[in-house]
């Protein structure tokens, strides 16, 4: 872990394949923070990150000392109000709101897409989910006993308002190529830096690089720039995901998925 002088004590809860909880580790090595990982079985969020003491049952959560703080955009201000070097949000004022509003756009827009997508595929295929047990005790049995509670994942209702069903799945994958141009645009124009990575470029590049880890859709968005960057900030992100996407699904959107850089 990285070193850090500071006496505060740091417990991240994640879940690794957890694209948030990806932008807030990330976020604590750019800070060079001293920190404890907690691995929460996934789909076990709601009763283990509960009985931890926070009130919601979501990843990330992090402990500071006595002060427990849930989400990436939150745990992002608490991060500069403790450490302000290197800052996450730049200084110039007019950077600073497109900085904002890309890392709200992320979490908002693009993250409930990425993870969508995988509770669909949690839901639909016993291969996700004993890829998703692989390292636990009898993970056969555990990818056919949590069919059911992986099912009921799907029927939440994202902050864009969809579920994971097929007709949300369908959406966003016919979403995703407008989303990709909309992440190269904002790199091109510096609002998502990445020498160093601000919270924005943290937030939705760890989105980006979920998307890329479904082996159904890196074969569509394997070379474009915005995966390229993604995968350069977070390069052992966990994958690849088995397929699991209706080829049907993929093939009209092929060239649009491509997409090219000047």
């Amino acid at each position: 872990m990285p070193e850090s002088s500071s006496p505060v004590r740091v417990r991240l809860y994640w879940i690794p394949v957890s694209h948030p909880s990806q932008a807030v580790r990330k976020m604590l090595e750019l800070k060079q923070v001293d920190y404890e990982l907690v691995n929460v079985l996934p789909m076990n969020q709601r009763l283990h990150v509960r009985a931890a003491g926070f009130r919601r049952g979501t990843v990330p959560a992090v402990r500071l000392d006595g002060r427990r703080v849930q989400g990436s955009r939150e745990i992002a201000r608490a991060l500069d109000e403790l450490w302000p070097e290197p800052p996450l949000f730049p200084a110039d004022p007019e950077l600073r709101r497109r900085v904002q509003a890309a890392e709200r756009w992320g979490e908002e827009q693009l993250q409930p897409v990425a993870r969508r997508i995988g509770r669909f595929g949690a839901a639909n295929s016993v291969q996700v989910r004993r890829w998703g047990a692989r390292g636990l005790p009898l993970p056969g049995v555990l990818a056919f006993a949590s069919g059911p509670l992986a099912a009921w994942y799907t029927r939440a209702r994202e902050l864009d308002g969809r579920r994971a069903t097929e007709a949300g799945v369908q959406a966003d994958l016919a979403a995703l190529p407008g989303l990709l141009a909309r992440v190269e645009q904002l790199l091109e124009d510096g609002t998502l830096a990445v020498e160093p990575p601000n919270a924005a470029t943290v937030q939705v590049l760890s989105s980006v690089r979920l998307l890329d880890s479904y082996a159904d859709l890196h074969e569509y968005i394997g070379s474009r720039h915005a995966v390229q960057v993604a995968g350069q900030l977070f390069p052992r992100y966990p994958g690849p995901i088995p397929p699991f996407l209706p080829a049907e699904w993929l093939e009209p959107l092929g060239p649009a998925l491509r997409g090219t850089w000047p």
